[in-house]
């Protein structure tokens, strides 16, 4: 088995993991910093293991575009290509396809669409994918599958959800072929947009093919956040309980919570570097914007207390310099600090699940944490990240 459930909470469908994967172990829940392009921005290998970071994340879009398949497999994979060498998830690419390309055809065999880069035509389906993810080296790979929009139709959802659920059966067949000492893990992802019935038809399809782990996908696009919780909840019911789950593109702290709260295991987000890069810094009690005069003279670290390499040497007065000299460290030393904030966030929610007190961790961060709304949701404009 791959994956191992260690413990659960008595008061809610949370749960404390461990995933095996070829390049390590993996506690859960877990967050996965977003290195979409093959660096979580502004980041090192090194300060990634500093801030805690278990696992990254990179995607098949945007590294099959560039620097191309040919300049990673000449460096011997993407871990090595990057410098890392934890696990690595890679998105399938089917997110991308349909959100950054303008111009796209789908088809029953795959996608056609132009570069968001140069223009240029190409083409992905799910055995593409499988193939490009595998050549990266990645240790858990996602199944090709199309992100309806938010809003859309109920007859749009449905039929969109019937050709991933078809293209999930070629990309397990493709690894099925393929299996040995080696492969990556596969994950399917459900989809069904914000119909609890074609939640349901997505995850009972995709637990039929017996898939590795599961996302939740389809959240996070636009999507108000009740719509958002319902998505999980429309979900998870019909997840197995011995294999991962994971939501995609998500989000804030709180949601963060909440979603371990409804049985979820793995996310992913790029609001801690791409706030970072607005001058944003996350704390327990939210949100600062180090940009505002207050911090003028401010000598306090981003959030008293916390242990990160920018919070132990520097004051919000000298960020906030920095900042508005336009200063690359400025944003450095806040991308350093809110990663640590998120990650450090799943060593408690571990912690208390651990020790059978989650429930009273969640009351209370939850309590505390004044609920920000990004103006850019989680998986919104990937290109940038």
């Amino acid at each position: 088995m791959h994956f191992e459930v260690l413990c659960t909470d008595l008061v809610s469908r949370a749960r404390r993991g461990r995933l095996k994967t070829a390049h390590g172990v993996i506690e859960t829940p877990v967050f996965m910093p977003v290195g979409t392009q093959g660096t979580v921005k502004a980041t090192t290998p090194s300060e990634l293991l500093e801030v805690g970071a278990q696992v990254i994340l990179g995607n098949t879009y945007h590294l099959f575009l560039r620097p191309g398949l040919e300049v990673i497999q000449h460096s011997g994979g993407l871990h090595k290509f990057m410098g890392w060498n934890r696990p690595i998830l890679t998105d399938s690419g089917g997110f991308q396809v349909f959100s950054l390309s303008k111009l796209r055809r789908i088809t029953e065999e795959g996608v056609h669409f132009n570069s968001h880069i140069d223009g240029s035509p190409c083409f992905l389906n799910p055995e593409i994918s499988m193939q490009v993810q595998q050549t990266l080296g990645s240790d858990i790979v996602m199944a090709f599958d199309e992100c309806p929009p938010y809003p859309c139709e109920y007859e749009y959802a449905a039929n969109s959800l019937d050709r991933t659920l078809r293209w999930a059966h070629r990309c397990r067949a493709w690894a099925g072929l393929r299996r040995n000492g080696t492969t990556p893990l596969v994950f399917g992802i459900v989809q069904g947009g914000i119909y609890q019935d074609l939640r349901e038809k997505s995850a009972r399809g995709l637990v039929d093919l017996d898939f590795d782990g599961y996302a939740i996908g389809g959240v996070s696009v636009g999507e108000p956040e009740v719509e958002m919780m319902r998505a999980i909840d429309n979900s998870e019911p019909f997840l197995p309980k011995d294999k991962p789950r994971y939501a995609m593109g998500l989000g804030t702290p709180p949601q963060l919570v909440e979603m371990v709260a409804r049985g979820v295991d793995m996310f992913d987000c790029v609001l801690p570097t791409r706030l970072a890069r607005n001058g944003t810094a996350f704390t327990g009690a939210g949100t600062l914007n180090l940009k505002n005069a207050t911090y003028r003279t401010d000598l306090r670290p981003i959030e008293e207390g916390c242990s990160c390499s920018t919070c132990r040497s520097f004051t919000r007065s000298y960020i906030r310099h920095l900042i508005k000299a336009e200063e690359i460290l400025g944003l450095r030393l806040i991308t350093l600090h809110n990663l640590h904030f998120y990650l450090n966030l799943m060593t408690q929610m571990r912690t208390a699940l651990d020790a059978g007190t989650f429930a009273q961790f969640r009351e209370n961060f939850v309590a505390n944490y004044a609920k920000y709304q990004p103006q850019v949701a989680g998986r919104e404009a990937e290109s940038e990240e």
